[in-house]
């Protein structure tokens, strides 16, 4: 990262539509009376088409106000369902969305709020094999993704198609927001040229986030995609803002294209190139995995003086105090990826397990590297455990 060139002022990007209806003036009434969008950029709005990735954190408060502002189009990927834990961030959805679509809910409060805008489902995963085809109908995409490989797919299939999108993330109590236009200035790779090392950047799954942050970051991203269809302001095309919500502070990094930066022309396979586990926490994993049935019969074992080994859980302290299995030992994965946390447990018989069985599979590898060759990891951990063995415990 580096300077920014000088501040460039976007052309709209979007034509003006149609002249508004009697009932479209009144409803947009606020935005009509701003100099800066009046008529013309309200039937700006009404004729742009918006992508949205994801209807979840982010994508609840954005396509909310997306909707409300009246932007024409509004298309939804997400092929998830609404589980209870989305609700206390996912404000789109509510109690009697527990199990639906998240597309389909989303949808529906859409209509509920503005009946006027047009809602195109995509109720698949983003891959390379669609994200061309789906892309190609809209003006603008909004990634509001938790994962590495579809925010690299997000912005090569842009840049491919010459399309902006805004890119919003956040964790715990911190919010990024930016703008990404191959045609007029960075990309999401000039700001992280390479992925993190799989594993070193947990997920808000495994973290957690405070839920009115998504409305904070959310509303930004709405913001910039307002300003880009109707061509007004200064988006945030080569700064990236970083937001501290206990602070509360934005701090403001420039963003640069890097000239020697390789065109790209091509998707290709972005769960490999971001590595879904570490290259050792990978070999490490392989016949190293047991069932939680499995787990289930070595506890029982052990309580009858049958078995003798240690049941690590790597997950957070945080993690712990909502649900555990019985027997388990808390070691944070950091405590073992460093040996500090093994030294107790020489010798013995070690079965580390997390939420879904990634982290534990780091720490299997860094045992195996610490001498544990015998040890084993739980396969689905304990998201698995409740679903299969202890279904009355809660889940996260």
């Amino acid at each position: 990262m580096a300077m920014a060139q000088q501040e460039l002022q976007l052309p709209p990007l979007v034509e003006p539509g149609p002249e508004l209806s009697v009932e479209e003036i009144e409803r947009y009434s606020r935005h009509l009376i701003i100099p800066e969008v009046g008529m013309v950029g309200q039937r700006r709005l009404k004729n742009a088409k918006v992508l949205v990735i994801g209807a979840g954190g982010l994508g609840s408060p954005s396509l909310l106000y997306l909707a409300a502002a009246g932007v024409g189009t509004i298309g939804i990927i997400d092929d998830d369902v609404v589980d209870t834990s989305n609700l206390q961030r996912q404000v789109i959805h509510g109690v009697s969305d527990v199990g639906r679509l998240k597309a389909e809910s989303a949808r529906e409060a859409i209509a509920g709020l503005n009946p006027l805008v047009s809602v195109q489902l995509h109720p698949v995963r983003l891959d390379s094999s669609n994200a061309l085809e789906i892309f190609s109908g809209y003006d603008l995409i909004l990634d509001g993704t938790d994962n590495f490989a579809t925010r690299y797919l997000v912005n090569d299939a842009a840049a491919i198609l010459g399309k902006p999108y805004v890119w919003g993330s956040i964790y715990r109590f911190d919010g990024q927001i930016s703008v990404f236009w191959e045609k007029y200035g960075p990309n999401y790779r000039d700001l992280y040229p390479e992925a993190p090392p799989p594993g070193s950047v947990p997920s808000c799954a495994e973290g957690g986030v405070l839920g009115m942050l998504c409305a904070s970051v959310g509303s930004v991203m709405v913001t910039e995609a307002i300003k880009l269809i109707t061509g007004i302001g200064q988006t945030l095309l080569g700064r990236l803002m970083i937001y501290d919500s206990l602070a509360l502070t934005w701090r403001e990094v420039k963003v640069r294209k890097d000239p020697d930066a390789e065109p790209i022309t091509e998707l290709v396979d972005y769960e490999a190139f971001c590595g879904i586990l570490p290259a050792g926490a990978a070999s490490a994993a392989d016949g190293s995995a047991i069932s939680v049935r499995e787990l289930a019969d070595m506890l029982a074992s052990r309580d009858r003086g049958q078995a003798e080994f240690e049941l690590i859980d790597v997950r957070e302290p945080g993690e712990y105090e909502i649900v555990s299995i019985p027997g388990s030992v808390l070691v944070p994965k950091g405590r073992i990826v460093d040996g500090d946390g093994l030294a107790p447990f020489a010798g013995k018989q070690l079965v580390f397990h997390c939420k879904t069985g990634v982290r534990s599979a780091e720490a299997l590898a860094a045992a195996k590297k610490y001498g544990f060759e015998a040890a084993v990891h739980v396969d689905g951990g304990v998201v698995a455990w409740v679903e299969q063995i202890e279904p009355a415990k809660p889940t996260y």
